[in-house]
């Protein structure tokens, strides 16, 4: 058993069960305990790896869609380059690298990071070797133009769950029986929150509900809509939350989400009309990853990489390109949504949802 099991039974214990978002909360950013805050979790010797890892070619056109924004916008400066959970610093090290040539891009941008993890953030300024600021929280962003790119962000953010009853929702708990941590539900209780989710759902199916998401969209959406930029949002989910997604990777494998926090990394789908519906500017249509990176040409630029790359380095090139964009890899699974000021365009790679 984990130190940080034994933390929270003793807090089940003294206080009754807890919600599914505080669990997460703690078995993720528990000061001296939590996932995030103790280790590097990306990588062959952590337990997950993202598509900035996977291959340069992500970062790179993550990079110039965001840059050809800009431009869209007419150049603004100063402006801000930020990352939401930026990992190691690879994603914004490529982007930093593809965008060079870009006239005044760097002259202009200001380098926000939001990271939480003091070990992960060692390794973004080692990374990335530019002057930048770090951010606990998104609301600490500067009030200026502001282009973002957010990978496997939203998908560790704390949610709640709720399974439909007769006629109101049941709340599914973290409680202890024989000594472990053990799943349970609430009480049946009206949800006002989830009153559209009638239409949708029947009985026993659950739903899942993401706050602090709300949140963080809502900050990214009005600063795009008072002072420009536009945002990348890209994870696994689907447009709507729709049954029980909870997850938990260890060693590059799946596990019980209950088993080992704190040693295990603990995350949920996205719910991506929520993000849509939280953020006052408008947004793009739900894309596919793999769609998104083909729009912007990840096939010629694989292939111009290609030529340079022999025996088990092409060989892993070629496989890489395909986990990216493959509908069986990430190419499904994984999905894009774009946010922009009212009246503009999306970023390149995505289109408008009424397109």
């Amino acid at each position: 058993m984990t130190d940080l099991a034994q933390h929270l039974l003793a807090r089940i214990e003294a206080h009754g069960p807890m919600t599914v978002a505080d669990f997460m909360g703690e078995a993720l950013l528990h000061p001296t305990l939590g996932y995030y805050t103790t280790r590097d979790p990306l990588g062959a010797e952590g337990d997950f790896t993202t598509a900035p890892e996977i291959s340069q070619m992500f970062g790179e056109l993550v990079g110039l869609a965001l840059a050809q924004s800009w431009l869209d916008q007419g150049a603004p400066a100063p402006f801000t380059l930020a990352e939401l959970g930026p990992g190691r610093g690879t994603l914004m090290a490529d982007i930093l690298r593809a965008t060079r040539a870009v006239p005044n891009f760097h002259a202009a941008a200001q380098i926000h990071l939001v990271e939480v993890s003091p070990t992960l953030r060692a390794k973004q300024r080692e990374t990335i070797a530019v002057d930048l600021t770090h951010h606990d929280t998104v609301d600490t962003l500067p009030l200026q133009p502001l282009f973002l790119v957010a990978n496997e962000f939203f998908d560790a953010l704390p949610i709640r769950q709720f399974q439909r009853g007769p006629t109101g929702w049941h709340e599914r708990l973290i409680a202890m029986r024989d000594g472990a941590l053990t799943f349970a539900f609430g009480p049946e209780l009206p949800q006002p929150q989830l009153e559209h989710r009638l239409a949708d759902t029947t009985q026993d199916m659950i739903v899942e509900t993401c706050a602090p998401a709300f949140s963080v969209a809502n900050e990214i959406g009005t600063r795009i809509r008072d002072h420009g930029g536009a945002a990348l949002l890209i994870d696994y989910g689907d447009w709507r939350s729709r049954g029980d997604t909870l997850q938990a990777l260890q060693n590059h494998e799946y596990a019980n989400p209950l088993a080992a926090p704190g040693d295990a990394d603990i995350t949920a789908h996205v719910d991506f009309e929520a993000l849509a519906q939280a953020a006052p500017c408008a947004h793009s249509k739900l894309t596919p990853q793999g769609v998104f990176l083909e729009q912007l040409g990840i096939t010629p630029r694989a292939q111009s990489l290609a030529t340079k790359l022999a025996g088990p380095a092409l060989q892993s090139h070629i496989a890489a390109h395909r986990r990216l964009t493959h509908p069986e890899e990430m190419g499904n699974l994984f999905k894009v949504l774009a946010l922009f000021p009212e009246n503009g365009t999306p970023p390149p790679g995505c289109t408008t949802h009424d397109a």
